[in-house]
């Protein structure tokens, strides 16, 4: 379903410490489905990952 260089927005986050807030953009870098772990370079600079059985959601943006 992800793949390397898609493009994503954040929908929501469970992280509190995050600067990322939804509406933010990023690229994916990897996904590992068994983790349900989503790796990304977020526009901001950031590359927290995305914990999606954990309560984070994205997005896919259009090409």
């Amino acid at each position: 379903m992800y793949e390397r260089g898609q493009r994503i927005a954040l929908v929501t986050t469970a992280d509190p410490y995050t600067d990322l807030r939804p509406g933010d953009e990023g690229t994916i870098r990897s996904y590992n489905a068994s983790l349900g772990q989503l790796n990304v370079d977020w526009d901001s600079g950031s590359r927290l990952s995305m914990l999606l059985d954990e309560g984070d959601s994205v997005r896919l943006l259009p090409c």
